[in-house]
């Protein structure tokens, strides 16, 4: 009996020495971040503690993270010559993952070892290899560092992102897995605490990226929310479909007679180019990978486009002029509508901590799905985008869809990326709070949203970058043929700010729809009194001519002294539409806008003034004077001046005040009532000859 125990005994620990030997080891090479500062209570929350928790039993995993450290060798702190960098090589692990390069943007050590890093990285990896020649790499792109780092200008954003490339370069020569710290982190700096150092929900966002590396489990096939029944697809070009599935997982996808597969990379991404479509419908797509199947029904192959800015393209139909009118005609199944609601209007009210803590992780938006166009949905879509789709749909006979996501009071920063201005704009996300490139209104009203906030870093809608971060990147590219916008209420306060920032903003949509040349309509603001608008008018006019493959209409005939909401939608969104038609879809026989101005010449006491889109030149109604035009002398003094259209198309302007002009000017009043229309009943801009 005795021999039975001792030899059972031995079974078992043999049995329990070999469940020991195969457990599957994962070393956790990397700096501080890896080791958990800045996160509380490192013991539990660190990445790989939080990774040993999603990994299980099986698994065993070992922190080998040296503050400090550098992956140069010749850096201030060489990680291969830190006790952790032995320990690790000592635990031989079967998986490695590696992010280290943080504290080689330290100017000791980029700037004078730079061409040694892939060197030295790579022999990094040679000698985890020699300890486990069946190890499996995992690389990661570094977290991201704060604009508020404060070396950030001064070389460390530079440097951060050179290091990035190398770190590419590397996984390219070794055949080896990247994984992405980046980019998930990167639109919630409020997890930059210290600048530097993930936080604990940091921490957990880094265990999940390392969980899906290691174990291609991403959570099987995921679609965009902007995929649902009703949409319309982009027609006409080739388009990609892009989603997640597990690694390696097959996908396949079919719609209108066509069948494409791909298969999930090491990331979960996968990609399907679709070939173009044919307008009209209804289609279904399908898509299956895995156990899982989605299934998209009532799908309609047309144009498709982005409405967005703040909130005049918000304005809803039934708040319009015209509403009453329109929307018991607005049945029309070839018109869908993508509505973006927000949570909470940004109201003068101060929210609660549930709010902040959901604004912190940009869920600004209702969820919504494609839907008909039909009175009920149209009533509350916007008026402007509205109009825009029902022109174009009635011009076009194909289907149109309508992706609204407008933010009343919304700055153009708030819409800008936030790598674009990192880069070229980084004095705007600095204390934006207290930044006078952002309007004082702005600023006010984040302030009294979010006064019970105790978060130091707490986000809001109008913060800079986070209507991109909450309501264009959600798109994952879900494929568009343009934008319209209507914005610049909350900018008109600083004119050169906002030089700096549309083009940007417009550059930055491009880059993230990979379509340098995608369309991009917008209004000019209307009229009001309110004293910077007759500048910031012109600069939206300027600008048009300066930003390729964008296209301007006017509404300051539509205006309002008062209200910075005018009423009558209808006709802008018209304008816009017109300018789509023409430019985008070749349709020359329609205007395109109201005149515009081309050039100046004076000679015998006027003004001879020149337009682009000037057939039929006219003031607005019959029998009226042109009104609003003014000229000035070498003492730049402006005088009311009389204009007429004379045989040629020309304007002539002339005061008897002036004897000799050199300036003119057109609608330079904050709320005006200038009159210049083209044969097609379009508006002329404001502008001012010399700028």
């Amino acid at each position: 009996m005795k021999r039975i125990i001792y030899l059972l005994m031995v079974v078992l620990c043999c049995t329990c020495a070999y469940a020991q030997q195969k457990k599957i080891k994962v070393a956790c090479v990397g700096n501080s971040i890896t080791y958990g500062s800045g996160v509380a209570n490192r013991e539990v929350n660190a990445y790989p503690v939080k990774l040993q928790g999603m990994l299980g039993e099986e698994y065993e995993v070992g922190n080998f993270g040296k503050p400090g450290a550098t992956l140069l060798n010749k850096g201030h702190r060489p990680y291969t010559q830190q006790q952790e960098y032995k320990d690790a090589i000592a635990f031989a692990g079967d998986f490695v993952v590696i992010h280290l390069g943080i504290n080689d943007t330290d100017p000791r050590n980029w700037p004078n070892y730079q061409d040694e890093f892939i060197e030295d990285y790579r022999s990094l990896i040679k000698s985890f290899r020699e300890a486990n020649p069946k190890a499996r790499f995992l690389i990661a792109r570094m977290t991201p560092l704060s604009d508020r780092h404060w070396r950030y200008e001064s070389g460390t954003r530079d440097w951060h992102e050179q290091i990035q490339e190398a770190i590419a370069c590397v996984a390219r020569a070794e055949g080896i897995q990247m994984i992405n710290f980046f980019e998930p982190l990167h639109p919630y700096p409020f997890i930059l605490e210290d600048n530097i150092h993930p936080n604990a929900e940091g921490a957990e966002m880094l265990a999940k990226i390392v969980y899906g590396g290691i174990t291609g489990d991403y959570g099987g096939l995921q679609m965009s929310p902007y995929y649902t029944d009703n949409m319309v697809l982009q027609y006409g070009r080739q388009i990609e479909l892009q989603g997640m599935a597990n690694a390696g997982e097959k996908v396949s996808v079919s719609i209108a007679g066509q069948k494409h597969r791909a298969t999930a990379d090491t990331d979960g991404k996968w990609t399907v180019a679709l070939s173009p479509l044919k307008a009209g419908g209804p289609y279904t797509l399908k898509i299956e990978a895995g156990k899982k199947k989605l299934v998209y029904k009532n799908v309609m192959a047309g144009e498709v486009w982005l409405c967005s800015g703040q909130s005049n393209m918000e304005f809803q139909l039934n708040q319009s002029a015209t509403g009453k009118e329109d929307i018991p005609m607005a049945e029309n199944r070839n018109i869908r509508l993508f509505d973006m609601k927000a949570r909470w209007r940004t109201n003068p009210v101060e929210w609660d901590a549930s709010v902040l803590d959901s604004l912190n992780h940009l869920q600004y938006f209702l969820p919504t799905q494609w839907t008909e166009c039909t009175p009920s949905s149209a009533s509350r879509f916007s008026a402007i985008a509205y109009h825009f789709g029902k022109m174009l749909q009635d011009s076009l006979q194909v289907p149109v869809g309508l992706i609204c996501n407008a933010v009343g009071g919304s700055p153009t920063e708030a819409w800008v990326s936030r790598r674009m201005l990192e880069f070229e704009f980084p004095a705007i996300l600095r204390n934006w709070t207290q930044n006078d490139f952002i309007q004082d209104w702005v600023r006010g009203r984040a302030a009294q949203n979010v006064r019970k906030s105790t978060y130091k870093f707490q986000r809001h809608p109008y913060e800079p970058c986070y209507l991109f971060e909450s309501a264009i990147l959600p798109m994952e590219q879900f494929p568009i043929r343009g934008v319209i916008w209507y914005q610049g209420e909350s900018n008109a306060h600083n004119i050169e700010a906002h030089e700096m920032l549309f083009p940007r903003l417009v550059r930055s949509w491009r880059d993230y729809w990979n379509d340098a040349d995608m369309p991009f309509y917008y209004v000019q603001l209307s009229s009001l009194n309110r004293p910077s608008w007759p500048l910031f008018r012109d600069s939206q006019r300027r600008m048009m001519y300066t930003i390729e493959n964008t296209g301007m209409v006017v509404s300051s005939d539509k205006g309002n002294p008062t209200d910075v909401h005018p009423t009558q939608k209808r006709e802008v969104g018209q304008r816009l539409a017109c300018l789509a038609l023409n430019d985008t879809y070749g349709f020359k026989h329609v205007v395109p806008s109201g005149p515009l101005f081309r050039n100046a010449e004076f000679k015998k006491g006027a003004a001879y003034v020149s337009f682009d889109h000037a057939d039929g030149l006219r003031p607005a109604n019959e029998g009226e004077e042109l009104l609003t035009f003014e000229v000035a002398g070498e003492d730049r003094t402006f005088y009311p001046a009389k204009a007429v259209v004379l045989e040629d198309g020309k304007v002539k302007v002339w005061s008897k005040e002036v004897k000799h002009p050199t300036i003119v000017r057109y609608g330079w009043q904050p709320y005006t009532k200038a009159n210049l229309v083209n044969g097609a009943g379009m508006p002329a801009s404001t502008f001012r000859s010399d700028y």
